[in-house]
């Protein structure tokens, strides 16, 4: 049990620390630096400058680790691809924004339909290479699934593309993201475990490297992980979500990624329909709070304790 729990977290979170002293200066030579918007918090226009790209640390670790074991547990490989899939978007994304100055990145119509790339080579290998059925685990209603049939398809592409870019919204503040999905993963570990379900090694290999990241991301953040980073967990959590047959269980475990989408979408939303006002002081949500005078520690040790819970709650929806 201690191989594939404890060894893991133990191989990953070295190897992050490890490469953080090598990977943060590298970004720095290369000009890796956060651009902070001018009309946004005003404390975070001196985080201009720190290193972003930062992702790669944990992706590493987790890639590295996961490799020690993907022949005796291949229930692995889908999640690892949809992981490093969304990364690798990513890192497109941060490469072009940040060494090529190309301010948007990716174009969002390049982004979507990579996305859409990526998740459907991951439905495509769990349909045909698992025996990972699409039925879904309903919460509270134990050992009951929502069989929906071909439907579940669509619902997988909307599930998947909507947590990736829910957890790229999360990731605003210093240690907000990494904090967040440790708690996330730690869920999945546990769930995993105790339905016997082979894919530990991974949510473990995550929990290691993303502490170890966190030595460097807490606030002040000497390196930001950047959508490398994030759209990467995104994909992490939605794969290992599937695998479990669990995406109903992202509304709960999840509920963090999802109000921050929805913040901005009602932002967005409401300032088009009346012509300029708006909501909330500024979306996604955890800005509307620091410019409501919370510290940017207390909106992370919040957003991170109702995480807790709600991963308590979800373990009692099983």
């Amino acid at each position: 049990m201690d191989f594939q729990i404890v060894i893991p977290v133990l191989i990953s979170f070295v190897i992050s620390v490890a490469l953080g002293p090598i990977i943060i200066p590298f970004l720095r030579k290369l000009k890796m630096g956060q651009t902070e918007r001018v009309d946004g918090v005003q404390s975070h226009l001196k985080k201009a400058g720190t290193p972003t790209m930062g992702g790669i640390i944990f992706l590493l670790s987790t890639v590295v680790t996961s490799l020690f074991y993907v022949k005796d547990y291949p229930k692995i490989i889908p999640i690892l691809f949809l992981t490093l899939g969304f990364g690798i978007i990513g890192f497109l994304d941060d490469y072009l924004k940040v060494v090529l100055r190309r301010s948007d990145g990716l174009l969002p119509w390049q982004k979507f339909l990579l996305q859409v790339v990526v998740t459907a080579v991951f439905v495509f290998y769990l349909l045909n290479y698992t025996d990972v059925s699409l039925a879904m685990l309903i919460p509270f209603w134990s050992g009951h699934y929502l069989n929906i049939g071909w439907l579940a398809v669509p619902l997988l592409f909307i599930a998947v593309i909507g947590t990736v870019n829910g957890v790229n919204f999360t990731d605003g503040l210093d240690g907000l993201a990494s904090s967040v999905t440790i708690m996330v993963a730690v869920f999945f570990t546990v769930v995993s475990v105790g339905m016997n379900s082979g894919i530990e090694p991974i949510t473990c290999a995550v929990v290691g490297g993303l502490m170890g990241f966190l030595l460097f991301n807490v606030f002040p953040a000497s390196v930001f992980m950047g959508d490398t980073g994030s759209l990467a967990l995104g994909g992490f959590v939605a794969g290992t979500a599937y695998m479990l047959q669990m995406p109903l269980f992202i509304l709960i475990v999840g509920l963090i990624y999802l109000i921050e989408v929805i913040s901005v979408i009602m932002q967005v939303t409401y300032f088009k329909m009346t012509h300029g006002k708006r909501i909330f002081k500024m979306a996604p949500i955890h800005h509307h709070f620091e410019l409501c005078g919370w510290s940017e520690t207390r909106v992370v040790a919040v957003f991170s304790i109702v995480t807790a819970i709600l991963c308590l709650i979800g373990l009692l929806a099983l």
